[in-house]
């Protein structure tokens, strides 16, 4: 029975997980969309929306809260400064999880996109050129 069991262990230690898990969260921050496997993106999803909750309202004491979670003072700036008012209006549900079709090779591991909702376009003189 698996009663009061919750959580992904990945595999890891304690700490390694932690520190993993930071990490992920700092790069989905601050690339807006990293690929890694299905566990990790799963695991990984509601620490960053718990994240971005505490950005909606930007005080110094959720700065603080944040950066005691995150360890990353480049990641709660943008966090802060970008997506909190980019997802001010939104409810919840600011990540998805996108499955991709060929596994990792080596382990055949699920491979998966973790993303945010809404992201930055990119450079609008680019597309403009282009056509």
């Amino acid at each position: 029975m698996r009663h009061r069991v919750a959580g992904y262990k990945l595999g890891r230690t304690t700490s390694h997980r932690i520190a993993m898990t930071r990490n992920m969260a700092a790069s989905v921050i601050e690339h807006e969309r990293i690929v890694t496997t299905l566990t990790k993106a799963k695991a990984v999803k509601p620490f960053i929306e718990k994240l971005v909750t505490l950005s909606k309202e930007a005080s110094q004491h959720n700065q603080r809260r944040a950066f005691a979670q995150l360890r990353n003072k480049e990641a709660v700036q943008k966090l802060f400064n970008v997506l909190g008012p980019r997802f001010k209006e939104r409810p919840g549900g600011y990540c998805r999880v996108v499955r991709l079709a060929r596994r990792r090779l080596g382990d055949q591991g699920e491979r998966a996109i973790l993303e945010f909702v809404e992201r930055t376009p990119k450079d609008e003189p680019q597309a403009a050129a282009a056509e």
